[in-house]
């Protein structure tokens, strides 16, 4: 098992609210700790973005918790129709699920062990309200302090990864070499893999420069991360096509096949030197490379496919969802070639922070 930095963040974020609550005499000091876990964000922005929100989920459950108590009292039924009732405020305030969750462990916090304080009511809300808090904060120094999140470099990552698998199983399969059940599987963790990808993408969108300098950098950045990702989604379109033709693959002529493979294996290179080049992993001198991007004739490609079909009504179409995918990812491709372009020609003091692969 792989510990994430988030992982570490949150146990040491734990480990700081309990030690903390220890030492200011709080009762019941887990509750911190429990609070801390809610608290976790994926991202410096995030944590700031979110903190208001979990203090504000914090009193409301407080409160509530209070007004219960002094109204209906703390029945397990009262506790938990005041549980409903924070719940619904909460989702019309439109806040998120770990906040949701935040301010039911307040009205837990108070309502379900007040029969166990000798202190005044007020006095044990209080101190739950101070605990829980304490939590919060600790999370949200953690986050800001400790490993902060370095998301250019894990998208950078993904987006290599899952090119590769899907120009390797574009290889296989263009040949009939792949293996169906196999193919389905892989094209399933594929899907997964590119819904992390936008995640991972939004989390790098979301990270704040303070720099004017550093916000333009951010920006071209972030337009050649969105094409990139686009095109490694066009690329897996064009894999689940070829692997939804397998089973017609006999209506095709084996003339056109050959075509198609020695054309689509031209596009499938052009994406790896473009990959390479926006890793920095070509020579400099040879980024002119980058403009013999029209080796693949996929437009002549698609002539060639209406051509063959012309005179068979029975079979024409079945290649032309294929042909669609692999217009889109030509053109993908022809985008990324022009950004890439200029952004080497004209910010050549600037790199993508890529790392080498985790093993």
């Amino acid at each position: 098992m792989k510990l994430g930095a988030r992982m570490l963040k949150t146990g040491l974020a734990v480990a700081i609210a309990l030690y903390t609550a220890t030492l200011l005499g709080f009762s019941s000091s887990f509750f911190a700790g429990i609070a801390a876990v809610f608290a976790m964000q994926p991202s410096i922005y995030r944590s700031f973005q979110t903190i208001l929100e979990q203090i504000q989920a914090n009193i409301i459950g407080v409160s509530i918790a209070i007004i219960i108590f002094y109204t209906l009292g703390n029945d397990p039924f009262v506790i938990g129709f005041a549980t409903i009732l924070v719940i619904g405020i909460c989702m019309k305030m439109k806040m998120s699920e770990s906040t949701i969750s935040l301010a039911i462990v307040a009205i837990i916090a108070v309502l379900a062990v007040v029969d166990s304080t000798e202190m005044s009511f007020m006095n044990f809300a209080l101190m739950r309200f101070s605990a829980l808090t304490l939590g919060i904060f600790s999370a949200f120094v953690v986050n800001l302090v400790f490993l902060p999140p370095k998301y250019e470099t894990k998208l950078f990552q993904k987006i290599d990864r899952s090119t590769a698998d899907i120009l390797q199983w574009l290889r296989v399969t263009t040949r009939h070499l792949s293996d169906e059940p196999v193919l389905k599987g892989e094209i399933s963790r594929i899907q997964e893999d590119i819904r992390k990808i936008d995640n991972t993408y939004k989390l790098f969108s979301e990270e704040r420069t303070y720099l004017r300098k550093n916000h333009f950098v951010k920006a071209r950045k972030l337009v050649i991360f969105r094409q990139l990702i686009d095109t490694t989604k066009e690329s897996f379109e064009v894999l689940t096509a070829f692997q939804q033709l397998n089973e017609k693959s006999n209506s095709v002529p084996v003339s056109f096949q050959s075509v198609l493979v020695q054309e689509l294996d031209k596009v499938i290179h052009s994406h790896e030197k473009l990959l390479l080049s926006s890793m920095g992993r070509i020579k400099k001198q040879n980024t002119e490379m980058l403009q013999k991007l029209s080796e693949p004739d996929i437009p002549k490609l698609i002539d060639t496919l209406i051509q063959v079909y012309q005179e068979d009504e029975e079979n024409r179409l079945i290649l032309l969802p294929l042909a669609s995918q692999l217009m889109e990812y030509h053109r993908e491709l022809l985008h990324l070639q022009t950004l890439l372009k200029s952004y080497q020609q004209y910010h050549q003091d600037e790199h993508l922070e890529v790392l080498q692969k985790e093993g």
